[in-house]
């Protein structure tokens, strides 16, 4: 059975503390089934079966929990082993690099917007688009970096989400039909 993977915003960072069981509950209490969570970082595995609406639905259901906005970006089991297994940049150039984060965006960006993100590459920091994921290439320490979360959706004129790419791998395998 297909599984479905949320990746939520802003959670458990900048004071929008979310413990994982109530976080579980609103999952549920959506009638959402197999839920669980993955570190405590706002991702969360689920069997959606055939719910309609199930962003706006999560989204809701989360807002009346906690009391606060909080972007939904939803992915399928394969979907996910798909970005773990994208190669945006070679070899050699993630050999040299501090991290590569992954963010989760609703929709592709227009090109107007790629092309506006493309003028941030440093030599610290290099982005690569595909689909509805941006990847971010940092090459030292993200601390040394100006670029933000909050400068791409400045940029893009949407939320996102961003992950390290090895708890994108971590889930991919998690989630990986059984055989």
């Amino acid at each position: 059975m297909p599984l479905t993977l949320s990746f939520l915003r802003a959670v458990n960072v900048g004071g929008r503390t979310v413990k994982m069981d109530e976080l579980r509950r609103v999952f549920e209490s959506l009638g959402l089934t197999r839920v669980e969570t993955f570190i405590a970082s706002g991702n969360v595995i689920f069997d959606a079966g055939k719910t309609p609406n199930l962003k706006t639905k999560i989204e809701s259901a989360l807002h009346n929990a906690f009391g606060f906005d909080v972007p939904v970006f939803l992915r399928t089991d394969a979907e996910l082993a798909a970005i773990a297994n994208y190669k945006s940049f070679t070899s050699a150039q993630l050999d040299k690099a501090a991290a590569l984060n992954i963010a989760f965006i609703d929709s592709a960006p227009t090109s107007a917007a790629v092309e506006k993100l493309m003028t941030l590459r440093t030599d610290i920091d290099d982005f690569h688009i595909h689909r509805r994921e941006v990847y971010w290439l940092c090459r030292k320490k993200q601390s040394e970096s100006k670029f933000s979360n909050a400068a791409l959706e400045k940029i893009l004129g949407q939320p996102s989400t961003m992950r390290g790419v090895n708890t994108i791998r971590k889930l991919a395998v998690k989630c990986a039909p059984k055989i």
